[in-house]
């Protein structure tokens, strides 16, 4: 994620996964969303075109709760949308315009 202000991204992306950065290389702070699929937050000049340009959507099983919890810090998203599957996804914005959405499958019997 190509931020603007790495100090502001990386507090709200603490809030946005709910702990710290899972590791941090110089820097830039990584999250370790999937097995092998990390977020990354760099704000370093040479990836300035890029800010606001990026794009993920995230699996995830408790869509209320993590909307709750932005909630609580007063960060806002679009509303919920839920498909004709039963599929629920909501945009979540970052303060640089990154669009991070969540998509929660509907729940199994």
């Amino acid at each position: 994620m190509c931020v603007r202000d790495r100090a502001e991204a990386v507090r709200w992306y603490e809030v946005f996964f709910g702990r710290t950065a899972d590791v941090v290389i110089g820097e830039e702070y990584l999250w370790q969303v999937g097995g092998n699929a990390w977020i990354v937050i760099d704000d370093r000049e040479v990836r300035a075109a890029r800010v606001g340009g990026t794009m993920v959507t995230l699996g995830v099983t408790d869509l209320d709760e993590i909307l709750g919890r932005l909630a609580a810090h007063g960060i806002e998203h679009e509303p919920v949308e839920t498909y004709g599957s039963g599929l629920r996804h909501v945009e979540v914005l970052d303060p640089s315009r990154n669009s991070l959405s969540l998509a929660e499958s509907p729940k199994v019997p």
